[in-house]
């Protein structure tokens, strides 16, 4: 990263942080509380799915669930992150019109190693067809778009 990052530090103040992108079949928007309800479906309906994918060994998803107000504060968060150039969490969409939500794309600095990046995704399990080419895609997207040296990102599971 450039000495001329300030803020978080985690991208630079004059980069435009990237509100959209499309792949093949899907779409990324930042996530927010307006995906409360059908982010809280897609990751509930797949928790089994979603803990066995790389990246969320940790427990997360809770195996119990949440409530939607749960949910919705972790939304708040992911949105405040992201406005506050933290780090960037997006809603996978289906297709191009609204679509429902079928996973999440994560983009935050490493706690455990400054300067590095950590990636992770899901989908949820109905459409866990899609899981590599979101990978790709959105490896391709960081590599191309971002102001990250691709040595300094780990994406988990690509």
């Amino acid at each position: 990263m450039d000495d001329d990052q300030r803020g978080s530090g985690f991208v630079p103040d004059g980069f435009e942080v990237p509100r959209a992108f499309a792949g093949d079949g899907f779409r990324l928007e930042p996530l927010g509380p307006q995906h409360n309800e059908r982010d809280l479906a897609a990751w509930s309906g797949s928790i089994a799915h979603v803990r066995a994918t790389s990246g969320f060994t940790g427990g997360w998803p809770p195996a119990e669930g949440m409530s939607a107000e749960a949910n919705l504060a972790d939304l708040v968060r992911h949105a405040r992150d992201f406005e506050e150039r933290r780090g960037f969490t997006y809603s996978v969409l289906e297709g191009a019109g609204t679509g429902d939500v079928i996973g999440c794309v994560y983009v935050y600095p490493r706690k455990d190693e400054p300067g590095r990046v950590r990636v992770s995704s899901w989908v949820r399990a109905d459409r866990a067809y899609l899981d590599a080419g979101v990978r790709a895609a959105v490896g391709r997207w960081l590599r191309e778009g971002w102001p990250f040296d691709a040595a300094r990102v780990d994406y988990v599971g690509a």
